[in-house]
């Protein structure tokens, strides 16, 4: 009874360093060249003083963006690392699934190299003579049995490697983006075998950059990021911070890369080059449009809101000339340049006369149903009398990045309830099965 009230996996203050040297010697000649040359290290800190528990039977989460240390994490939990600080503590017989074809030998075929994987997980030779079938028949690669691994494409190879692993009997699993290769086919097959698993009472710790997956099939995650923890708790609100840490450098490297370039533009002489992100503006400027943001739902600018949650779009606009009733818009467009969706005062009451020199705001507030991605605003003033004439358009003028941990597979993300009915009959048979 206390043994089962231990965790599974304890991570007690853990941290792992590796010297990366700026210049390595390749050959006895360079040896000898330069026999008092000191090679200089830098330090780079994989993970700093990370802590956490599984319990038994719970299915854990280890999202973070390229470089944040999960890997390296799951290397030390697995004994592959040694860990330069703190302790792990592992209740159970492990089973891993790190790096594709780890323990492999691509000069053998399928047949020995599942006989060699098994053993080395735990299995005994007979046990993985029995359960060999089953290795092959959930890759789905009974035509290749008997072809070397070397000649095999990394999908097979990943199919192969993650039959073994889930045909051990091993009360703890580490899992390492066994999504991210393999077709559309076997990524189902990962899912179903994952309800499985999780039906199986066994302990498992995925690493994965596919929110979807943690928010359905993990009870907890931990967010890593340069090696340290983030945030660890509810999958939704892990995946919804992972969102933005990763968006937020995904527009700071935009910002830098375009800082870089007005740079290198103002150093050379000559037109400038358009290039396809280019704000693009057009009209007679009788009203011109100074600036525009988006405001979460607290009213402050946000360059990033949530999928679901309430959001205002707003332009500050200024006019040059005395103007009656001018139309006001903004189109909205995803990173593919697909217009999703628009809005105006076309149909509302009129807007008024405006003097020059005047300067307004307009906003539209809206529930942002929009699917996760990132989205440009091009705001408009026209003469809606006058054959939809420009006074002042301006395309791309402002950015949002949606996030969310649900994958539509669409345009919007539109809030919906779900339920199955049956027939009059099929009802009552229905009932009568149940004890």
């Amino acid at each position: 009874m206390l043994e089962q009230s231990l965790p599974a996996i304890v991570v007690d203050g853990v941290s792992k360093t590796f010297a990366l040297p700026h210049e390595r010697v390749h050959t006895l000649k360079e040896k000898a060249l330069h026999p008092f040359r000191r090679t200089t290290h830098e330090t780079l800190h994989a993970l700093r003083d990370v802590s956490f528990a599984v319990a038994p039977g719970e299915f854990f989460g280890i999202v973070g963006r390229n470089g944040s240390g999960k890997s390296t994490l799951l290397k030390c939990l697995a004994g592959i690392y040694a860990t330069d600080a703190g302790r792990i503590y592992v209740q159970g017989r492990m089973s891993t699934f790190i790096e594709l074809g780890v323990g492999f030998n691509p000069d053998l075929p399928a047949r020995e190299n599942v006989m060699i994987n098994a053993t080395m997980l735990g299995l005994t030779t007979r046990e993985a003579k029995r359960r060999f079938d089953r290795i092959i028949d959930f890759a789905e690669l009974h035509d290749f049995v008997d072809l070397k691994l070397k000649n095999y494409s990394s999908g097979m190879l990943v199919r192969l490697a993650f039959s073994v692993m889930i045909q051990v009997d091993a009360e703890i699993l580490l899992i390492d983006e066994v999504l991210a290769v393999g077709d559309a086919a076997f990524q189902q097959k990962c899912f179903e075998e994952f309800q499985r698993i999780r039906r199986s009472g066994a302990t498992v710790l995925l690493v994965t950059h596919d929110m979807g997956a943690t928010q359905r099939f993990c009870d907890r995650a931990m967010l890593l990021e340069h090696g340290r923890q983030a945030e660890i708790g509810e999958p939704e609100r892990v995946g919804m911070r992972y969102m933005q840490l990763n968006f937020d450098a995904e527009a700071r490297a935009e910002e830098e890369a375009e800082a870089a370039g007005a740079e290198a533009g103002s150093v050379e002489s000559g037109a400038e080059a358009p290039t396809e992100q280019q704000e693009l503006r057009v009209g007679d400027r009788r009203a011109e449009i100074l600036e525009s943001w988006f405001e979460d739902a607290h009213g402050k600018r946000a360059t990033v809101i949530v999928s679901g949650a309430p959001c205002t779009f707003r332009t500050r606009v200024r006019f040059n000339e005395r103007l009656e009733d001018p139309l006001f818009g903004v189109n909205l467009h995803n990173s593919d340049d697909v217009h999703v969706w628009g809005a105006n005062n076309l149909y509302e009451a009129k807007a008024g006369i405006f003097e020059a020199g005047e300067e307004i705001v307009f906003e539209v507030a809206f529930c942002n149903v929009l699917a996760p991605d990132r989205y440009f605003a091009s705001p408009a003033v026209a003469n809606a009398g006058a054959g939809m004439a420009w006074h002042d358009q301006r395309s791309r003028l402002a950015a949002l990045m949606v996030t969310g941990t649900q994958q539509t597979g669409g345009l919007v993300d539109l809030p919906f309830q779900f339920t199955i009915g049956r027939s009059g009959a099929a009802a009552a048979e229905a009932e009568q099965r149940v004890p």
